[in-house]
């Protein structure tokens, strides 16, 4: 990934995000919000000039509590009586894809990520859209072998109170070892799919870079994750599990 190159993508998506804002907000709120004089954002806003790296990252923090995905995402999440939300909503929106990828894009800018790793079916679709905008490709892992791969990694594990084992696939090769892995899910829960691709990972040899998805359920994973120290994660929105009644 060009360092030159997703930084330059990132100080033109931060504009874009400004841009939205101006039509929530005026110069003035924004201005108090982001500290900025409003003559600066408004430069900013029709293009006469674009921020350095350091301050659209700065920026991109900032309006994100404002506009985009993590009000997308609020609106969106709605827990049943059992504890559970359909997520079809979610990895079905193009647009809420789209805010994700430019979110992981400023997530990990100057990051070294030669590869986006996802599980099959739900993070399929949001993993496309990020390795889209990182500009590298995508593997999936799979839970069943297909006919034409001569050869496969994979690991098993066992389902939480189900009983039942699971087992995820790769290519014996789709992992190089001088591959930088990012792992993207559209929601962690208990842990232990991310657990299963962190050591396909590392049974491909190669360095785990970072982990992002879009909704945490509760913070039982962050116990159960056995993570590299230099690894980051980025979680783009926390919700505590609902209580289920007595």
């Amino acid at each position: 990934m060009s360092t030159h190159a997703e930084d330059l993508k990132l100080r033109l998506l931060t504009i874009e995000l400004l841009q939205a804002a101006k039509r929530q907000h005026t110069y003035r709120e924004l201005s108090a919000k982001t500290g900025l004089p409003v003559t600066v954002l408004s430069r900013y806003a029709k293009g006469h000039v674009l921020p350095n790296v350091a301050r659209a990252r700065e920026l991109w923090r900032i309006l994100q509590k404002l506009v985009g995905l993590k009000v997308e995402l609020r609106r969106k999440i709605h827990f049943n009586s059992a504890g559970y939300f359909d997520n079809t909503g979610i990895v079905g929106d193009c647009n809420i894809l789209r805010q994700a990828a430019r979110h992981a894009l400023a997530a990990f800018a100057g990051k070294r990520v030669t590869l986006v790793l996802t599980a099959a079916v739900d993070g399929i679709p949001l993993a496309t859209m990020v390795a889209g905008q990182l500009g590298v490709n995508l593997v999936v892992a799979k839970r069943s072998k297909e006919v034409g791969v001569p050869a496969f990694i994979e690991e098993t594990y066992v389902l939480r109170d189900s009983g039942y084992t699971q087992t995820l696939l790769i290519p014996k090769n789709a992992i190089k070892r001088k591959d930088s892995v990012l792992i993207v899910d559209d929601m962690i829960k208990t842990g232990e799919t991310q657990n299963a691709l962190i050591s396909l990972v590392r049974k491909a040899k190669a360095e785990l870079s970072a982990m992002f998805t879009l909704i945490a359920i509760g913070d039982e994973w962050k116990r159960i994750l056995d993570l590299p120290k230099r690894c980051q994660v980025e979680v783009v929105i926390n919700v505590n599990p609902p209580k289920r009644e007595r």
